[in-house]
């Protein structure tokens, strides 16, 4: 079952966060654009309320959350009512597919890969941006995820285990960046991404299918 309670009953919580953290948000919306192909074509999976799709310019989003499709509808992004599991478009429809702090809410990881190479186009790129499990940052999730309506039922994962299963899925030529390098909270401007893996606890990995 996908993971929608939270997202529906704390919408505003959720919007609210990129309000009070502008600094990492720019920060994060830089590391993901860094790897994003030039594409005609594109789809977030797990859109939620269009906070990436939106300024990246990505035309579909598909989310389970109706209260957050209805904020990414307010953005200007085509959406869809579904899950990262079994996605409804045809296959090779995108040229390029976003997921961005949502791998840890998916209900079945491979099969999320799966879908995401099933509807890219033999040369399009998949772009998942997360917080890194053995990070500072998913460290304090991770101990404070019962206080935490959205962190209560994730299942995070570290940069070398998304890698793995990116690879097993049928992606190569992976590329990575890092960014916040700090708390969140304290962050006073945007910082400039790095190459990469290990230092930073918002972590983008790109591939493509092989």
């Amino acid at each position: 079952m996908p993971i929608t309670a939270p997202f529906e009953e704390h919408t505003d919580r959720y919007e609210e966060w990129f309000e009070a953290h502008d600094a990492a948000y720019e920060s994060e919306l830089a590391a993901v654009r860094e790897l994003l192909p030039d594409a005609d074509r594109s789809l977030e999976i797990g859109v939620g309320s269009g906070r990436f799709a939106g300024p990246l310019g990505f035309g579909v989003g598909i989310d389970p959350s109706p209260k957050m499709l209805a904020h990414a509808r307010e953005r200007g992004i085509e959406v869809a009512v579904g899950v990262a599991e079994s996605l409804p478009f045809r296959d090779g429809s995108f040229d390029a597919a976003l997921i961005v702090t949502t791998i840890c809410f998916v209900d079945d990881v491979a099969r999320t890969l799966d879908e995401a190479r099933r509807v890219l186009a033999p040369d399009g790129r998949l772009v998942i941006g997360f917080v890194d499990k053995e990070s500072p940052l998913g460290q304090h999730y991770q101990e404070v995820r019962e206080e935490n309506p959205f962190y209560r039922d994730a299942t995070f994962l570290s940069t070398d285990e998304l890698r793995s299963a990116m690879e097993a899925a049928g992606f190569g030529d992976v590329a990575f960046r890092q960014t916040i390098f700090e708390d969140p909270g304290e962050m006073d401007a945007p910082e400039a991404s790095r190459e990469g893996y290990g230092d930073g606890s918002f972590v983008v990995i790109a591939g493509t299918p092989v």
